[in-house]
C-alpha cells in the first residue's frame, strides 16, 4: 500500500473520539499494573503487527502477568495471561460504558482484578464523566480504525529511523493514550526546575531537557493529521528558525509552540519518508545547539556508535 494513505479527521472523528476513550481505559489499567518508569515510559502503548499492546504487566497484588491487545485487523480486544488463558470480545458495537464493563469482565475471566483509582477520561472535555456512564461515544468504523493503525505503523518505522541517529538517552517510539500521539523523545542530562504549581504528570515528563518528535491525527485545535517537533523548555531563539521542508511551519497550540508539517502536504510529495526525516532533523539541528547539546558526541549515524564499524 501507499506510504501515508489518506486519513482525514473529518472522515473518522466520531470513531477517533470513541477509540481514544477505549484506549484511555486500557491505558489506565496499564498505569495501575506496571512498574513506574522515568518520564512515564511504562504507560504508553507499543505498535504490533495487528494493532497496539500494553505489553506484559501485573504479577503483583494477586494478579497474574497479563497483556491487553487491541487488534485493529479483526477488531477485537484480547486479554491474555501468562498461564495461556485468553479471552476476547469485538470492539464494534460498544459505547465507552459497555466497553469499560466488558473489559473488566474479560480481565476477570483470566483471573485479573482491577480497581482504577479514577475511572474517568484524562484531559478530555468530558473528564468529569465516569467511563461507566459514557453512552455518548459509541462510534467505531472498522475501515478507518484499521487505516489509522496502518498510518501509525508506517510513522512508527520513520520515527525508529530518526531515533537511530542518536545514542544518548532516548525513549522508545510509543503511543501516548492521553493525547493519542506517537512520539520519540531525546533527552539531555540537564535537570529542569519546574514550579510547584506544575502538575505531577508534566513534572515527571519534563524533568530533563527534551527534544521530542511525533505525529497525531488532529483535534479541535488542529483539525488535520500532522507531524510535529518541539523542544522543552524552548531555548531562546528557536521559535521562527527555518524549518525543512518548505511546507513546515511554526504553530502555537494550547500555550505551546511547535514545529508542524501537514500530513497531506507530505503524502503528496515525491519522497514522503525523506521529507518527514528532514523535518525532524531540521528542528533537532536548530534546538540542540541552542541548548548546548554535544551534537557530534550524541550522533550515531546509521545506528552505529563504533567508528570502526562505520567504514
Amino acid at each position: 500500500m501507499d506510504l501515508f494513505p489518506e486519513i482525514p479527521l473529518s472522515q473518522w472523528r466520531d470513531s477517533k473520539e470513541t477509540l481514544h476513550r477505549f484506549t484511555q481505559i486500557v491505558g489506565k489499567i496499564r498505569l495501575a499494573n506496571s512498574v513506574r518508569r522515568n518520564h512515564w515510559w511504562n504507560v504508553p502503548f507499543h505498535l504490533t503487527g495487528r494493532g497496539i499492546t500494553t505489553r506484559p504487566m501485573g504479577g503483583a497484588g494477586g494478579n497474574p502477568v497479563f497483556t491487553v491487545d487491541f487488534d485493529f485487523v479483526d477488531h477485537r480486544l484480547t486479554a491474555s495471561a501468562l498461564d495461556g488463558s485468553t479471552t476476547s470480545f469485538p470492539l464494534l458495537g460498544h459505547s465507552v460504558a459497555s466497553f469499560y464493563r466488558e473489559t473488566l469482565a474479560a480481565l476477570g475471566r483470566i483471573g485479573v482484578t482491577v480497581a482504577l483509582p479514577h475511572p474517568h477520561p484524562y484531559t478530555l472535555p468530558d473528564a468529569h464523566r465516569p467511563f461507566s456512564e459514557d453512552t455518548e461515544h459509541a462510534s467505531y468504523d472498522p475501515f478507518w480504525v484499521n487505516r489509522h493503525w496502518q498510518v501509525l505503523s508506517q510513522v512508527n518505522l520513520v520515527l525508529e529511523e530518526f531515533a537511530s541517529g542518536f545514542c544518548g538517552k532516548i525513549s522508545p517510539v510509543h503511543l501516548f493514550w492521553h493525547s493519542y500521539d506517537l512520539a520519540v523523545t531525546r533527552f539531555s542530562d540537564r535537570s529542569v526546575e519546574l514550579g510547584a504549581d506544575v502538575d505531577p504528570v508534566t513534572r515527571e515528563a519534563y524533568s530533563r531537557e527534551v527534544i521530542s518528535c511525533g505525529f497525531w491525527f488532529g483535534d479541535e485545535d488542529l483539525p488535520r493529521p500532522a507531524f510535529y517537533a518541539y523542544a522543552a523548555p524552548e531555548p531562546a531563539g528557536l521559535f521562527g528558525r527555518p524549518l525543512r521542508p518548505a511546507a513546515a511551519l511554526w504553530t502555537e497550540r494550547g500555550g505551546s509552540r511547535l514545529a508542524t508539517l501537514d500530513y497531506d502536504e507530505v503524502r503528496g510529495g515525491p519522497d514522503p519518508r525523506a521529507a518527514v526525516l528532514d523535518f525532524y532533523a531540521s528542528l533537532y539541528e536548530s534546538a540542540a545547539p541552542l541548548d548546548g547539546w554535544d551534537v557530534a558526541r550524541l550522533a550515531s549515524p546509521g545506528g552505529i556508535t563504533d567508528p570502526l564499524a562505520r567504514g
